[in-house]
């Protein structure tokens, strides 16, 4: 026995004794724990590089490796190639380029519809109103027109009246013919006389606008042809000398009075042509031209009125009606134009995001000139062939926030100052109820993918109570928060949606 255990023990050392004969060339490395986790964390060829993780509920918290947080959620790998580089330029994820909704379009060489267009009103023309008023006093004995809206034709008779005046005046004349003629050849001085009376007769009859008729009862008819606007006239009633009987309008041209806006002045002319479009005739539209501009502007709404004619033969257009006019101006020349909404104006400069591709979106300055319907012309900044973005609502959600829009595309370096203006998201799910002491609410959310976030409950602070007083507990909703101190998130903005499933009840997550 003792022979055997000595000839296991010679087998064993001669067994390491060659080993380290045959590794003495090339020694094996002791392999540390951290030299391990640095070998896993070394990317392959091809692979985004991997800087740190960060805290998923933006705690100022980051950590080399992979790691979960005390609720089981993992944290979020931040890599090189998600800050800006030296052009400007961003990398935006396609988790997050889904998740803002940012769409592109190409910029083209198009004609711009540079149409000015305004709102207004049909009115009446003024050149083309009568108004009926009798210059002596008298009784309205019968009436020929009887209703506000009846059309009438020139010459028409309105009304028959009885005056006294005018018995006693025609009266007069009558003499005064008589005498002029009977003492002609016996009295030639008094014939004069007589003769000059009835001329003077005749001028007051002329006057009061009876030529012809020198009789007590008198018949006015209409001066002009049109419809009846106004009708004070009663019959038997009494009118007294300026008296207003009827006011008469010829519809067969109507005015638009348009409000157009300062910024718009130069490019409307008098002769101009324009094309009116009215809500009562949809898919029609009606041929006007511009007949004057008021010399006045109004400085509440920085806007000056301009009046348009236009042919009314079929009596469609009713004053008081509301009216859709575009002005043409403008060339038919195309033009390096983008959509309306690629525009991001701050009010001191105007910016698009184009899209350089793999996810990278670099802001540029751009010169505009004339704006259409849904274009605008570039005169310096873009090419056409650029791609640019033309729908981020969730970035560019006000022309305030336009300095966090372009910052919000990447995500902040671990030790970053906090922004200016804080990041801003949007989600759906259920209002579960307000704890208004606390100035908090609980929310069962969906997924947020530009946090990582999955579908659960947790609690929001809210900026003011009163966004979700007319939201009932249950509700589905969509709502939009930000970050504010490490751990904490505000909601700024709250609406109910209707029909809309309520998102996935999930385990939760409050206090945040």
């Amino acid at each position: 026995m003792t022979a055997i255990a000595v000839g296991v023990a010679i087998a064993i050392g001669a067994g390491y004794w060659i080993a380290h004969l045959q590794n003495a060339g090339n020694p094996v490395p002791l392999i540390t724990e951290s030299q391990a986790q640095s070998d896993s964390a070394a990317p392959a060829d091809g692979e985004r590089k991997i800087l740190y993780y960060r805290n998923p509920m933006g705690l100022p918290d980051t950590s080399p490796v992979p790691k979960k947080d005390s609720m089981g959620m993992d944290y979020i790998p931040v890599y090189a190639d998600d800050q800006p580089d030296d052009s400007g330029a961003v990398v935006v994820s396609p988790a997050r380029i889904q998740t803002l909704g940012v769409k592109t379009a190409e910029v083209e060489l198009r004609t711009v519809d540079a149409a000015v267009r305004a709102s207004g009103r049909i009115e009446f023309d003024e050149r083309r109103q009568v108004v009926v008023a009798p210059r002596f006093e008298g009784w309205i004995e019968r009436l020929h027109v009887n209703a506000v809206g009846d059309p009438v034709r020139k010459g028409q008779p309105l009304f028959t009246a009885y005056s006294p005046e005018l018995q006693s005046t025609g009266e007069e004349l009558r003499i005064a013919e008589r005498l002029a003629s009977q003492s002609a050849a016996q009295d030639p001085i008094a014939s004069e006389s007589a003769r000059r009376l009835a001329e003077a007769t005749r001028a007051r009859l002329r006057n009061l606008q009876v030529a012809g008729q020198a009789g007590a009862r008198q018949v006015f008819h209409a001066p002009a042809s049109g419809v009846v606007l106004e009708k004070e006239a009663i019959e038997g009633g009494r009118f007294m000398p300026g008296d207003a009987l009827f006011r008469i309008a010829d519809l067969s041209k109507v005015w638009i009075i348009a409000d157009v806006y300062e910024q718009d002045l130069a490019r409307v002319q008098v002769g101009q042509s324009a094309q009116v479009a009215l809500e009562a005739y949809p898919g029609r539209s009606f041929a006007a031209r511009v007949d004057y501009l008021y010399p006045t502007l109004d400085a509440a709404t920085r806007s000056t009125r301009v009046r348009l004619e236009l042919d009314n033969p079929e009596g469609l257009l009713r004053p008081g009606m509301f009216a859709q006019i575009a002005l043409a101006a403008g060339d038919a020349t195309p033009r390096v134009a983008v959509p309306s909404s690629a525009i991001i104006d701050d009010g001191e400069r105007r910016v698009v995001l184009i899209a350089l591709g793999e996810g990278r979106f670099k802001p540029q300055p751009v010169k505009l000139g004339q704006r259409g319907r849904d274009v605008v012309e570039v005169l310096d900044g873009v090419a056409a062939g650029d791609r640019v973005v033309v729908s981020a609502n969730f970035l560019i959600d006000s022309e305030s926030q336009l300095k966090a829009a372009l910052s919000n595309l990447v995500e902040p370096d671990a030790g970053d100052q906090p922004q200016a203006s804080p990041t801003r998201y949007e989600a759906q799910g259920t209002f579960d109820a307000l704890d208004a002491e606390g100035g908090s609410v609980t929310m069962t959310h969906g997924e947020i993918p530009a946090l990582q976030w999955p579908a659960m409950t947790m609690d929001f602070k809210i900026a003011d109570p009163a966004l979700v007083k007319s939201i009932a507990p249950g509700s589905p909703v969509r709502f939009v928060f930000e970050a504010g101190e490490p751990g904490e998130y505000i909601i700024t903005g709250i609406e109910p949606v209707a029909g809309t499933a309520p998102a996935p009840s999930a385990g939760g997550h409050g206090g945040h």
